[in-house]
């Protein structure tokens, strides 16, 4: 079963715990009082009966069935469809894990559909049967306690991503640490965030707006009121993540570049001196090639040679060897290869 809590409440106390949809409906047409149905991915059959008990609309049926609907506020006659996106924050894999819930608000019934485990529910009516006073109000109460768990789970992970924005900040300017899919990551999420909250202020300007124009509880008005403000709170929040995050990969990009140039001069130094010592070995082997070239032709055992039998040849073949290693020496020292 689908159904995971379901009662009928009267002057704000639980009258009867119904076992079926159509004992809910029965009890309350005998009683007068306010049904409460929790629906956790319900098929298409209970749904549509309890769609066909309390006259909701197609188009929300529709919504509700589907799910992945973005945060809204619709009014249908007299009855309010709203679909709201919790959120959670995961520890382990540091992440924001998204939820989904839809609550139809009637005259003297409310439906709560969730696709996903947040938000805590549980709490929630927990919390309102321990305050009959504040249950009697009626169902713009249970509506007011379900927008205030839901913002009050925000909390966690404003903390969560808070967390994870002051660790990528320590690591922005560490040495061999690449941030940059970690910010892309988190933005993600971040946007994924504002997307969920940001919807909620307007929504809730809207029901304090209808509140007022039917004459809800002023205390309810009141609640609702501080639900608003912390709303505006965690918009807020998310915003300035987002601004953080996108300063925060300027920077990164800016580090990354000033790594790149660093790793690029210090390679053309590493060439440069390659370079120079490459030139030296070349120059000294040119030096040394010279009079090794006069040696190895003087050397040859030729019959008829140049200066064979001059007396002055074995100076001159001297001389000029080290003439031609001295005038490559100068070539090369003026040209900086030496």
């Amino acid at each position: 079963m689908t159904v995971i809590d379901n009662g009928v409440y009267v002057d704000g106390r639980r009258t009867a715990n119904p076992v079926s949809l159509e004992e809910t409906f029965e009890t309350m047409r005998d009683r007068g009082g306010m049904s409460w149905i929790d629906l956790y991915r319900p098929d298409l059959d209970e749904l549509h009966r309890v769609a066909a008990e309390f006259s909701l609309h197609p188009l929300a049926v529709d919504d509700a069935l589907a799910g992945h609907q973005r945060s809204k506020l619709e009014r249908y006659g007299d009855t309010l469809f709203i679909v709201l996106r919790p959120a959670r924050y995961i520890d382990d894999s540091e992440t924001v894990e998204f939820g989904e819930l839809h609550v139809f608000i009637g005259p003297d019934f409310v439906v709560t559909v969730r696709h996903a485990e947040s938000c805590d529910l549980v709490s929630v009516r927990e919390r309102l049967e321990a305050d009959p006073e504040l249950l009697a109000r009626g169902p713009e109460a249970v509506l007011y306690a379900v927008l205030d768990q839901v913002v009050d789970e925000y909390a966690p992970v404003i903390a969560g991503l808070e967390n994870d924005i002051d660790e990528i900040e320590d690591q922005l300017f560490d040495d061999g640490v690449d941030v940059s899919r970690r910010i892309y990551a988190l933005s993600r999420e971040v946007l994924d965030f504002q997307r969920a909250t940001q919807p909620l202020v307007g929504m809730l300007e809207a029901l304090l707006r209808g509140f007022d124009k039917y004459q809800v509880d002023v205390e309810l008005q009141h609640n609702l009121r501080d639900v608003h403000d912390h709303a505006i709170r965690v918009t807020e929040r998310a915003e300035s993540f987002r601004a953080i995050l996108d300063n925060a990969l300027t920077v990164e990009a800016n580090v990354v570049a000033r790594r790149q140039n660093l790793e690029m001069h210090r390679m053309s130094e590493m060439s440069l001196a390659q370079t120079e010592q490459a030139k030296k070995i070349s120059s000294w082997a040119a030096i040394l090639f010279a009079p090794t070239l006069i040696g190895a032709v003087y050397g040859m055992n030729f019959d008829y040679m140049p200066e064979l039998s001059w007396v002055f040849g074995y100076p001159f073949a001297l001389t000029l060897m080290l003439a031609s290693s001295a005038i490559l020496y100068v070539v090369f020292k003026r040209r900086n290869w030496l």
